[in-house]
C-alpha cells in the first residue's frame, strides 16, 4: 500500500485525497435528512392541566423533550400542574423538539396589600388585579362617598396597606353606597364610652367624623363623649335628624359628663 501511494506522482495522489473527501462529505449530505428526521413533523399533545410528571411523560412519549421554564402562581388549578406549554397543543414541529412548560407554584407568593380605601370599586378592582389579587364580597354601606372602597378585609379582618398577603387571597370591600334617604333623629352619644359610641354609630349606619380628645385622655375606647356634632336636639327642643351614611363629630375627655335627667326640652311655642 505504502509503495502504491509512494510510486504515484503527488497531483495524481492530490486527486485521490479529494475525491476521497468530497466522497465522505456528499455521504454526509445524504444522510443528514435521516439523521435530523428533516421534514418529520408531529403534533404537540395537550398537557395542560396535568402534572409536570404525567406531562413529561407524555411528550417525551410523543417523541419531543420537555423542559419546565417558568412558575406562575394560580388558585384554581392543583399545585405543579402546567397552566401553559410552548409551543401550544395542536401546533406542528419536528421530532424531537423541546416543549418548554410553565407550572403552578406549591405555594403562594407574599404580595403587599394595597391601599384601596377611597378609591373608586373600578379602580380598586384594577389595583388588585395588578398584584395578582382577587376581589372577594362586595358590601355596601351608606356613606356620603358615593362608590368608593370604606375598608378592605381579609378573612374578615381588616387589613392594613403594606400587610404582607398570600397572592390569590380575596379581597373583602366595604363600598359606600351614598347616604340614604330617609332621615331619623340624630342618637344621643353623650356620656357614652367612644367603644360604645361606635357600635352605635354601626347599628344606625352613621361614621365618626372628627374626633377631638382632651389631652388627659390614655385609653380611646374608655374615654367618654362630652359633646357631638349635630346635637341629639337643636335650640328649640326638636330632634336632629341624620340620613344614614352621615358623619357625627365627637369630643372625647377621660371624665364621664354630668347628665341632668329632669331637664324638659324646650317646646316650641
Amino acid at each position: 500500500m505504502f509503495d502504491f501511494i509512494t510510486k504515484r506522482s503527488f497531483g495524481i495522489n492530490l486527486l485521490i485525497v479529494i475525491a476521497f473527501f468530497f466522497g465522505l462529505a456528499l455521504l454526509f449530505f445524504s444522510l443528514l435528512g435521516v439523521i435530523t428526521r428533516h421534514n418529520e413533523e408531529l403534533t404537540v399533545p395537550d398537557v395542560r392541566g396535568k402534572s409536570v410528571k404525567e406531562a413529561m411523560a407524555i411528550l417525551e412519549k410523543a417523541g419531543f423533550e420537555a423542559d419546565v421554564r417558568d412558575s406562575i402562581y394560580i388558585d384554581s388549578i392543583p399545585p405543579l400542574s402546567v397552566w401553559v406549554q410552548t409551543p401550544d397543543k395542536g401546533a406542528r414541529v419536528k421530532v424531537g423538539r423541546t416543549i418548554y412548560l410553565t407550572v403552578n407554584k406549591v405555594v403562594a407568593p407574599m404580595v403587599k396589600m394595597p391601599d384601596l380605601e377611597g378609591l373608586t370599586f373600578r379602580s380598586a378592582e384594577m389595583v388588585l388585579k395588578s398584584v395578582r389579587l382577587n376581589v372577594g364580597d362586595t358590601i355596601y354601606k351608606p356613606d356620603f362617598a358615593t362608590n368608593t372602597i370604606l375598608q378592605q378585609l381579609l378573612n374578615g379582618k381588616r387589613v392594613k396597606p403594606g400587610t404582607p398577603v398570600a397572592e390569590g387571597s380575596n379581597i373583602t370591600l366595604i363600598i359606600s353606597s351614598g347616604t340614604g334617604s330617609i332621615e331619623n333623629p340624630v342618637p344621643d352619644f353623650v356620656g357614652l364610652t367612644f367603644a360604645e359610641a361606635r357600635e352605635m354609630l354601626n347599628a344606625n349606619n352613621l361614621s365618626a367624623g372628627t374626633i377631638i380628645i382632651d389631652p388627659g385622655v390614655t385609653d380611646t375606647a374608655n374615654a367618654f363623649i362630652i359633646k357631638q356634632v349635630p346635637t341629639r336636639r337643636n335650640e328649640i327642643g326638636d330632634f336632629n335628624m341624620v340620613r344614614a351614611g352621615e358623619s357625627i363629630d365627637l369630643w372625647l375627655s377621660a371624665s364621664k359628663p354630668v347628665k341632668d335627667s329632669t331637664q324638659v326640652p324646650v317646646q316650641q311655642p
